[in-house]
């Protein structure tokens, strides 16, 4: 992930989290919901390790954004995902909008 190496692999970390979207929230299994705490306990600690600098990239966002009600009144979470929204370019093969 972006700004440090993950204990944590990405693609297990994709894939649960696509899991845990796909079924209810009292239906994910054990092993899904391991990989999403773990993920998002090692994210966390990151964040606050740079609370005023921290930028997430998209998978931290989306594993961010599936635990938001966690963090909703919290202010460094805030400001991560305001900065997450101020540097983000998107899935863009050109910055300006065109298709070239």
């Amino acid at each position: 992930m972006a700004n440090s190496a993950a204990p944590t692999d990405g693609s297990n970390v994709r894939e649960a989290l696509e899991r845990a979207r796909n079924c209810e929230p009292d239906a994910v299994d054990r092993r899904t919901t391991a990989i999403l705490e773990a993920a998002i306990t090692n994210l966390w600690q990151r964040i606050q390790n740079a609370p005023d600098s921290y930028v997430l990239d998209g998978d931290e966002f989306a594993l961010f954004n599936y635990f938001r009600g966690r963090y909703r009144h919290n202010r460094i979470a805030q400001l991560a995902v305001e900065r997450f929204w101020n540097n983000y370019r998107g899935n863009s093969a050109s910055s300006d909008g065109s298709k070239t």
